[in-house]
């Protein structure tokens, strides 16, 4: 229990998502927060988790399955869950006039920046404009779509929901299909991608590029590497996955619909496989090598600093770069006229290293507590589903092929802990559970084989 009392910056942001997702697991298992049967602490505990750690896997329906509390309260846990629940209470602090603690300040800034350089007090502030103003954009542009269909109060709710759903990259709908409904409607599926996309670059790129706006062409050359490389290297991800998802699903879950269509839901599911959960398309029904590209897409996830979960986009662009100047001879690696310090590269690779093993170890796990004991010939097709749902959770997505409300009450743990470790990141709970003594000695070098 000595890393309790030392209190570090780490630890104390394990333990305020841990208390908020058992505070909302005691709410979600009230016999008021559900409309049918009251549900199970552990079923209470799954969902709690996912909205908190904005995934958006569900073992029971938000629409049918949950009462006006019961969403009021996943609502409430995706808007703290993501903006952190250290945000939310320094927030408060400043609101109140008085001076976060040092362990906060310093979470507040791991979290969304890389540096010191500007006051906390003025980030945080651009934080919650940029959360109210993009989430109020977001739920009036979805109002008034959704007033064609439904009457006024439920479409100002559904608009809502899906707003602070999507900026927090969360997933949830109050729709039992998802989005799968609207697959061809451009103004929600623009809205709502639009608002996943702000949501996973990250606030300190945001607060960059508003910074920046003012400077036209010369904009590009005023943002820092860290901002170059997140929005290249999401581009980049983003068309790529479209054009793949297009190809591959051409003549299966897009044969039937029209060439705008297939464009629009392509393009949507790109973007909210790297870290929201919505989707346009069947999971189900997808091809085997389109699962195979949104679990990659999954595993990256969206960026650092932002609502979203993954290795991150910074985590790629920094492994690419670094393997493409070793190929080009360069000792070491650099982009944009800039050289990337040993100490993000050394992150990088640990932080691959550590994803790896716990998706790993998680499918293992998953794989003996629902196919244990059973051959392959009678299993055919659930490694790769249990696969796709282990890095769903990690990556903090919420696309599932079917396989949640099917776990069993070992997996659906299983899977809450993923959630937990994926929305915290493997190195932040590695290092708060870890000994903080560095060992400054060095043995003598010998170099290796390597390939």
């Amino acid at each position: 229990m000595s890393f309790l009392r030392r209190k570090e910056p780490t630890t104390l942001s394990i333990l305020g998502f841990a208390v908020l997702i058992l505070m909302g697991a005691s709410l979600l298992s009230l016999p008021g927060a559900s409309k049918g049967e009251r549900l199970g602490f552990i079923d209470a505990l799954f969902t709690a988790t996912s909205a908190t750690c904005v995934t958006g896997l569900v073992v029971v329906d938000t629409g049918s399955g949950l009462s006006p509390l019961g969403q009021a309260v996943v609502l409430l846990l995706i808007q703290i869950g993501g903006l952190g629940i250290m945000t939310i209470s320094t927030v408060f602090l400043l609101m109140a006039g008085r001076r976060p603690s040092l362990a906060g300040r310093i979470v507040v800034r791991d979290t969304f920046t890389h540096g010191g350089e500007r006051r906390l007090a003025d980030f945080i502030l651009d934080v919650v404009r940029f959360t109210l103003i993009l989430e109020g954009a977001g739920a009036l542009i979805l109002f008034a779509r959704f007033l064609l269909q439904y009457p006024l109060a439920q479409a100002l709710y559904l608009a809502v929901f899906h707003a602070v759903s999507a900026f927090c990259n969360a997933g949830f709908s109050p729709f039992s299909q998802s989005l799968l409904p609207y697959q061809g409607d451009w103004v929600i599926n623009l809205t709502i991608g639009a608002l996943i996309l702000c949501g996973g670059i990250g606030f300190l790129v945001m607060t960059e590029i508003k910074r920046s706006l003012h400077l036209g062409r010369r904009m590009w050359s005023r943002l820092s590497l860290h901002s170059k490389l997140v929005l290249s290297t999401s581009g980049i991800l983003l068309l790529l996955g479209a054009l793949l998802i297009l190809l591959m699903e051409w003549r299966n879950t897009l044969s039937e619909l029209p060439l705008s269509s297939r464009l629009l839901a392509a393009l949507f599911q790109s973007v909210t496989a790297r870290t929201a959960g919505f989707n346009t398309l069947p999971m189900g029904e997808l091809a085997n090598e389109t699962l195979f590209v949104l679990i990659l897409l999954m595993f990256i996830g969206a960026s650092s600093g932002s609502c979203g979960g993954g290795v991150k986009t910074g985590t790629l662009a920094v492994l690419v770069t670094l393997s493409l100047s070793k190929i080009r001879g360069h000792e070491r690696p650099h982009a944009f006229g800039r050289t990337l310090t040993q100490e993000s590269v050394g992150r990088a690779v640990g932080l691959i290293l550590v994803s790896f093993a716990i998706v790993v170890f998680a499918t293992f796990a998953l794989l003996a507590s629902e196919l244990g004991g059973v051959s392959h010939a009678r299993t055919q097709g659930r490694f790769l589903s249990l696969l796709f749902e282990v890095v769903s959770a990690f990556g903090t997505v919420g696309l599932s092929m079917g396989e949640t409300s099917n776990l069993s009450p070992l997996g659906r743990l299983i899977i809450t802990g993923v959630m937990f470790v994926g929305r915290l990141g493997p190195l932040a709970v590695g290092v708060a559970l870890s000994r903080r003594r560095i060992l400054r000695y060095h043995y003598a070098e010998e170099g290796i084989m390597i390939g």
